[in-house]
């Protein structure tokens, strides 16, 4: 059975090789400061009389705290909708506290400083109980300290991980972070994090990312996993209205969640989605963005049955009306409902979500001519975007899924599910900058666009002990199936300028048809262990996956004109040694998988074959966690090859080597004061190529220094007030692989408030957040085709959220 385990507190670190280590890991960031004066305790014996009414937990817990004279902080969204007892009679300090948080699924925990702070319970097992925290389909690894991340994450074939137990670098960002960021989007999420750069338009129809310097969702065949399985996610972009969590997984992820449909090696990221509560929640959220972009947001869970052990959860939202840039509105519902049931044995849940986003003048990328020098980017809220073009997209999407206890030893899983999604557009497709001042040559275009996806897995964990050796084995049967339809007429070519836009008359371009274009399934078979020795502080991880990779591609009349066929085996190698409580050291060797190419139609061995492309991750780093703090140094190496056409010949000639350096830190720093960010220091480089002069030289897209630091504060003056602020950097990067052209290096500043109060005893929250606050002008998310995109404009957000 789970038993309540509290945050580890912060100890002395007397040794001085454990100070040097963590002086490293922590060089940028500043010791907690001590408070003046010493606070009240909980293990004071002493009994006092209570007769406090039930009521809400955060303001019954503020008031109770001032009473008892005991220093406490937290994040408000730990006691969204969450009610305490009452609390009457004569109880020690520590006693009254229990009561208080009953049922909560929080404790309260001790700084080092001697104040408190509240935390979500984090659940282990005891000797008997088998399959760690992934026990329950919905059973989440606790919110850490902070509450903007979780102390832990899926990792895929492996299941929910402490982070301090993965051997990976691993982010998981919460619903808390994502209703106080305001943010839209997965890419407006894992803007919080320097190892991302989204390479999507502000204004666009598409998210997609470079993780590592490496693309990730280019494609746009369900590149992102949901909840833990690929083909399912919406396309072209993931909404956070149904995202209980962001998780993200750094490095090639062939092994843990099977090669990735569009072939993406920098990352993995999944998108855990909402279930029911344990307490009932009724909350709706409205919404602005500048210029007038109003929103509403409907949030609904309750739970049924005997033992309340089915459970809905209902999203519902709709923004509409103009965006931050010129002649552009946009329009977008969204609905999901996600159905679970808690057994004894059996667990289920059903997921179903519909989301339709309509755009006027989508943003498009710009792609730069040959020889020319890229100009200085124009406003962000300046489009060069024809105001009668427009874009449609709809996506659908199910899954079924659930586990079965055949013993206290052994479970068994399975997932079932897919997607459909539709885009259908008018526009001028990607303007191309053909002089220094900025006159840009786009080609009116019809395009439609099809993907069916379907998935399906079967598998156990099991646990069990040899020797002084605990094992926690994973296997895994998997099948994923796309089809892709597809169809564009053009118009003659028209010409603009960033600057000084010009208005076209809209061409007649009739709608196309969209025949089938090609046909993929991606099947394998998967096996894990981690081996774990001396109470779980050495830790060794094992695993191979056997991927077959079939695909057909197909001309207009629905011939096919050539077939893939392939196969290849991915192992993962990983250890975790703990030498203290707090520290872990940590190294993985992992693999990502990618489709070989076929030769195209200009080659003069047109339509050869070639074998998979396997990526290689060699990774090293330490994590330190000190109770509401914590940090991860890694070292990585990533190569991934790649084909090329030289005097006419199409080969795999080419190599790309990414090495870095990352440092990721996130956390309460001091009592009400919360960090997230970090930097990431990559030297990319192109190691093998066909043309011989580009040897040497940096990868398209790919900076030299990205960092990000992220800073809240609850104000001291005004209970409930809350300071945000932070800054993006990325440095200058390539846009060819002759090096010839570059964009200049950028920083973006945001800041914002929060205010979090009760109005009619409803727990309500009021949010600002002004992007870009200096309204700076760049060049932003150059994808792996050379295309870039304008900057964010200074763009004001407001909220207000309130539970019924």
């Amino acid at each position: 059975m789970p038993v309540a385990r509290l945050l580890r507190p912060d100890r002395p670190f007397k040794p001085a090789i454990r100070s040097a280590l963590l002086s490293l890991v922590l060089t940028a960031v500043a010791c907690p400061l001590a408070l003046a004066g010493e606070p009240a305790q909980l293990d004071t014996l002493a009994l006092r009389a209570y007769d406090i009414p039930a009521g809400p937990l955060g303001a019954t817990l503020s008031s109770f705290a001032v009473d008892a004279g005991i220093a406490l902080s937290f994040q408000p969204a730990l006691t969204d909708g969450l009610n305490s007892p009452a609390l009457i009679g004569r109880y020690s300090t520590q006693e009254a506290v229990n009561r208080l948080l009953a049922g909560s699924g929080l404790d309260m925990v001790r700084r080092s400083d001697g104040s408190y702070t509240l935390v979500a319970r984090r659940v282990t097992l005891d000797e008997t109980a088998v399959l760690g925290t992934d026990r329950r389909s919905d059973a989440l690894p606790a919110v850490y300290a902070g509450g903007q991340v979780a102390s832990g994450g899926r990792l895929g074939l492996l299941g929910n991980t402490d982070v301090m137990d993965a051997p990976f670098s691993v982010s998981t960002y919460t619903s808390a972070l994502i209703k106080d960021q305001q943010a839209v989007t997965v890419g407006d999420v894992l803007e919080r994090d320097s190892s991302v750069r989204s390479t999507g338009q502000t204004g666009g129809i598409v998210d997609s990312f470079f993780i590592r310097g490496f693309p990730v969702g280019e494609g746009n065949l369900g590149e992102l996993a949901f909840d833990g399985v690929y083909g399912v996610a919406p396309n072209y972009r993931v909404f956070t209205e149904y995202a209980e969590r962001i998780e993200l997984v750094k490095g090639p992820g062939a092994l843990l969640y099977g090669m990735s449909p569009n072939n993406a090696v920098g990352g993995v990221i999944n998108v855990v989605p909402k279930r029911s509560l344990d307490e009932d929640l009724s909350r709706f959220t409205a919404s602005y963005a500048m210029n007038a972009q109003l929103g509403g947001h409907v949030d609904v869970s309750r739970r049924f049955g005997e033992e309340r052990r089915f459970g809905v959860r209902i999203n519902g939202s709709t923004q509409l009306g103009d965006t931050a840039i010129d002649k552009q509105s946009r329009h977008v519902n969204i609905g999901a409902i996600a159905l679970d049931y808690q057994g004894e044995r059996l667990r289920t849940s059903f997921d179903w979500l519909r989301q339709k986003e309509r755009f006027d003048a989508a943003s498009r990328p710009f792609l730069i001519a040959p020889g020319v020098d890229i100009p200085s980017a124009a406003n962000g809220r300046t489009s060069v975007s024809q105001d009668w073009g427009w874009s449609k997209t709809r996506d659908t999407s199910a899954l079924l899924s659930g586990e079965y206890d055949l013993s206290e030893a052994l479970t068994v899983f399975a997932h079932a599910g897919g997607g459909k999604s539709a885009v259908a557009r008018m526009s001028d497709q990607t303007p191309t900058i053909i002089n220094p001042a900025g006159d840009t040559s786009s080609t009116p275009g019809y395009y439609k666009f099809e993907v069916k996806r379907y998935t399906v897995d079967t598998g156990a964990r099991l646990r069990f002990d040899t020797g002084p050796i605990s094992h926690r084995t994973a296997v895994q049967v998997s099948r994923y199936r796309d089809v892709l339809s597809r169809g564009i007429i053009s118009a003659p070519p028209i010409l603009s300028n960033i600057y000084h836009p010009v208005d076209r008359p809209e061409p007649y371009i009739p709608e196309p048809a969209t025949p089938k274009v090609s046909e993929s399934e991606l099947t394998g078979v998967a096996l894990a262990d981690t081996l774990s020795i001396l109470d779980d502080r050495a830790q060794m991880t094992l695993g191979v996956r056997q991927q077959n990779i079939k695909s057909d591609n197909y001309n207009p009349s629905g011939v096919v004109t050539t077939s893939y066929d392939d196969s290849r085996t991915t192992p993962l190698f990983g250890a975790v040694i703990k030498p203290w409580d707090h520290v872990a050291l940590y190294y993985n060797y992992i693999e990502g998988l990618s489709k070989g190419d076929i030769a195209p139609s200009t080659a003069s061995n047109a339509g050869e074959i070639f074998a998979p492309y396997v990526s290689r991750q060699h990774e090293l780093g330490v994590k330190a966690d000190y109770g509401t703090f914590t940090s991860t140094l890694s070292l990585f190496q990533i190569t991934k090859p790649s084909g090329e056409l030289a005097a006419g010949v199409f080969s795999v000639q080419g190599e790309q080597r990414n090495r870095g350096l990352e440092l990721n830190v996130f956390g309460e720093v001091t009592p009400g004061t919360r960090l997230l960010g970090g930097v990431t220091l990559l030297d990319a480089e192109l190691t093998k190529t066909a043309v011989a002069g580009n040897r040497g030289n940096k990868p398209v897209g790919v900076p030299s220094v990205q960092a990000n630091l992220w800073a809240e504060w609850d104000t001291s003056w005004l209970e409930g007030l809350t300071l945000t602020g932070g800054a993006i950097h990325t440095g200058s990067q390539y846009v060819n692989q002759a090096n010839t052209q570059k964009l200049d290096d950028w920083t973006r500043f945001d800041v914002g408030a929060r205010y979090t109060t009760r109005i009619d005893e409803r727990p309500t929250t009021f949010r600002a957040t002004v992007q870009n606050v200096f309204d700076r002008e760049y060049w932003s998310g150059v994808a792996s085709y050379g295309a870039f995109s304008q900057g964010s404009p200074r763009t004001l957000l407001l909220s207000a959220t309130v539970d019924f």
